[in-house]
């Protein structure tokens, strides 16, 4: 971009959300109808066969309806030619977010509900995603889930130009063993990916992913779904049918996957007592009395046996109660002890969280579990408030995504919205940025300025000082080139004088002297 802030009629922007390689996304307002919106803008015209892309697809997105799928208000084009796009923004975050949490299972079923069904309507219409993911699944302040970017949603019907010539789409911690090996996809692919997320909600973590890119890859191809916990076993057959490693194997649309769903959430484990299997024969025909001695010994010998089931049974819940608390304590002491060595979710099953959540599957109200967990949570907040100080003082701002300021007290006010240290941050991040485009401003490097000023309104929209920043910056930038001509030609006509006086001095001071002048001085001199 150049130095002139981006114009597009009917909305005013405030800031860039975010760059990729084909397109930028800014937060702007839709000035009829006072909304916030997300534009996406095409960084180049000149791939006239991308632009046709990004525009189709847009349609298509657009005559999907679904509270699931994002919502595209408009799409138009720039004087210079490049195409934009107005879509709903959603300000709750994404899923992505909130990696490394364990999530219960029912709002982790309640999820993967609403994006299949976002799905169903998507697969219907002859599409599939192809890049399923938790940065993708954005949520609304109400906490309903919003599936999003569908920058390489493909019609089923036409073959990949990108899987033609071996190159897999979508990404590799969530992808399809088929998709992985660059084969034909079809909507099946989406509910894989989509069953690693429901995997790694109800464990914490995404058992597919490798140290790098190959193991990752890999362990689609070849890794079988692991063993759920005890809790969470009623789980494994909708699992382990989302994640078949052959497409057949899988459910065949998300209208079987919803109905499995409605199953899934709906499964409970009972255990019973058949009293009818205990029961007694009844008494040969006898003589009244004798029947009755019958009856009477009978009904004494129910009395002895509900008595011994019931006293089996206290003693039985006792000891299993005690054997319980037993193990719920070894698993928070073992948590402590990895909360001490700083192991707080890293290594993979040898970390605080790990045997904390063991814990709370036994007991999810155990006092000694909620308090192994709100210590775990103090020691996270503390660590990634630490590790935003450092990004801050080292300029870190934004970027990387996953270590810069922003990222860890973000990830701070995910675990307490409320945290008053990370939102103090989050406010010296802004000023920072305010400090570096008033630098960049003395330095005269205006595009730079302006780059500070769109990141700073990133961290915060609404930040008043860096909005006025941005709506002054032309008229700014234009004051400040007008001063700095004004003090040079000030500059150059007052160098110009000096130097002509002093060139006239030196000169009479230089000039060579007549040579008969020069030895009548030394006579009179002498």
């Amino acid at each position: 971009m150049s130095d002139n802030v981006l114009e597009i009629p009917g909305y005013r922007l405030h800031g860039e959300l975010g760059k990729g390689g084909m397109a930028e996304v800014y937060l702007a307002t839709q000035e009829s109808l006072h909304r916030k919106v997300a534009i996406k803008v095409l960084r180049s015209a000149d791939d006239e066969a991308f632009s046709r892309r990004f525009v189709r697809e847009a349609h298509i997105v657009a005559s999907l309806s679904h509270p699931s799928i994002i919502t595209i208000h408009d799409i138009d084009r720039l004087a210079d030619g490049r195409y934009y796009l107005a879509m709903e923004f959603v300000a709750g975050g994404d899923l992505a977010q909130q990696r490394g949490e364990t999530f219960a299972p029912s709002r982790a079923l309640d999820i993967v509900r609403q994006v299949a069904s976002g799905l169903a309507v998507v697969h219907e219409r002859g599409l599939v995603h192809r890049d399923i993911k938790p940065a993708n699944i954005l949520f609304r302040e109400d906490g309903t889930a919003v599936i999003t970017d569908f920058g390489i949603a493909k019609e089923l019907e036409l073959d990949s130009e990108l899987t033609q010539f071996g190159i897999a789409v979508g990404s590799p911690a969530y992808s399809s063993p088929e998709q992985a090996q660059c084969l034909d996809l079809d909507a099946r692919t989406d509910i894989y990916s989509l069953g690693v997320i429901l995997l790694e909600m109800l464990l914490g973590h995404n058992p597919f992913r490798g140290a790098n890119y190959t193991q990752t890859v890999m362990n689609h191809v070849q890794q079988t779904p692991p063993a759920l916990p005890a809790s969470l076993v009623a789980y494994q057959p909708l699992l382990e049918r989302m994640l078949a490693k052959d497409p057949q194997q899988r459910f065949a649309d998300c209208r079987e996957l919803l109905a499995a769903l409605d199953g899934a959430q709906s499964a409970t484990v009972t255990d019973t007592v058949d009293l009818d299997s205990t029961r007694i024969a009844p008494a040969a025909v006898l003589p009244e009395r004798q029947a009755g001695a019958v009856e009477r010994r009978g009904a004494v010998l129910w009395v002895w046996l509900l008595l011994g089931l019931l006293l089996a049974g206290t003693a039985g819940m006792l000891g299993y109660n005690a054997y319980l608390q037993q193990r719920i304590d070894n698993l928070v002491a073992e948590a402590d002890k990895r909360l001490g060595e700083g192991k707080l979710i890293e290594p993979a099953l040898d970390n605080a969280d790990h045997f904390l959540r063991q814990a709370q599957q036994l007991d999810a109200d155990a006092p000694q579990v909620l308090a192994g967990l709100q210590r775990l949570l103090d020691a996270r907040i503390a660590r990634a408030l630490q590790q935003a100080e450092q990004a801050l003082g080292e300029d870190r701002l934004l970027l990387p995504e996953d270590d810069s300021a922003v990222f860890h007290y973000q990830q701070v006010l995910g675990w307490a919205p409320a945290q008053e240290q990370a939102l103090v941050g989050l406010a010296r991040v802004v000023q920072r940025f305010a400090e570096l485009s008033e630098e960049a401003y003395k330095r005269r490097e205006y595009s730079l300025a302006l780059a500070y000023i769109q990141q700073g309104l990133q961290v915060e929209p609404s930040d008043a000082g860096l909005l006025e920043r941005l709506d002054h910056h032309e008229q700014r930038v234009a004051s400040l080139e007008a001063k700095r001509r004004s003090r040079a030609k000030a500059n150059a006509n007052t160098g110009a004088g000096s130097s002509a006086g002093s060139t006239a001095a030196t000169g009479a001071e230089s000039r060579p002297q007549n040579p008969i002048k020069r030895m009548w001085n030394r006579l009179i001199g002498e």
